[in-house]
């Protein structure tokens, strides 16, 4: 092996793995930029700070960009297959994470949308396997895999649900009580169904009351089923580890494995 290839599979553990203790330590040092960086995002749109303070929030912002940077770099560096990282999800949310402070060069305002990098919290969360709360996050990434087609089945009846009673209230009560149209009485139908009631517009009639206590009941009977189901899948899902694959960076592995389960490569 050359002294290249020994350098990028030593980064790629660091960076990607967090088996190792140089592996935690990245991935909690990462945590904290993000978290500090998303933090100054949020503190520069208070006016009364963005003005006194507006410079030195930017140049604090443009450091995390440029850190930010050097580690996608890294990331696509130590990867045998960049591509494979460049247009994974994490790929993309990574290079998501640092587009909009280069965008607001051009782009005034641009720099708030910054706050997406908390989604790069998802990949780093995979230091908690090496704590007492091992591989939860991979659990319940597992657990709302596999119950996917039920929640797609049931917002499918729910979208049914919601389109009908929307239309029957529109024909019960009509543009005199408030119901101007049926994607307007579809509005208040999911307003009801999910028990958020906002009140600004209600049926006026004895029918169109009748009806609405039977959405009301109906709702509360529905937000228990998305939760039965990923609870469910949650009490299958298995513990995993957190190496990754360097030839497709599948993650998704079994504690003992050696080999990935996607593509066979010797982990």
């Amino acid at each position: 092996m050359s002294e290249k290839t020994g350098i990028r599979a030593k980064l790629h553990e660091v960076i990607f793995e967090a088996d190792t203790p140089t592996g935690k330590f990245f991935d909690i040092t990462l945590l904290a930029l993000i978290v500090l960086s998303v933090i100054v995002v949020l503190l520069d749109s208070i006016s009364s700070i963005h003005n006194r303070f507006g410079s030195f929030l930017l140049i604090l912002e443009w450091s995390f960009t440029i850190l930010f940077s050097l580690e996608y770099l890294l990331r696509i560096f130590t990867s045998n297959k960049p591509s494979k990282y460049i247009f994974s999800f994490y790929g993309i949310i990574d290079l998501l994470a640092i587009l909009p402070t280069y965008l607001s060069l051009i782009l005034v305002g641009s720099q708030y949308l910054l706050v997406i990098r908390m989604l790069r919290l998802l990949r780093v969360f995979r230091v908690l396997k090496l704590t007492r709360y091992v591989g939860a996050s991979k659990v319940l990434a597992v657990a709302l895999r596999r119950s996917r087609h039920k929640i797609v089945v049931f917002l499918e009846v729910v979208l049914t649900l919601v389109v009908v009673m929307g239309s029957i209230m529109y024909m019960i009560e009509g543009p005199e009580h408030g119901f101007n149209s049926i994607p307007h009485s579809i509005y208040w139908a999911i307003v009801t169904l999910t028990t958020v009631g906002y009140g600004d517009i209600a049926p006026q009639t004895f029918l169109g009351q009748a009806l609405a206590s039977v959405v009301m009941i109906i709702g509360y009977a529905i937000i228990a089923v998305p939760t039965g189901i990923i609870s469910v899948e949650m009490a299958k899902a298995t513990q995993t580890n957190t190496q990754d694959c360097q030839n497709c960076h599948c993650d998704n592995h079994d504690d003992d494995a050696k080999y990935c389960k996607n593509c066979g490569e010797e982990l």
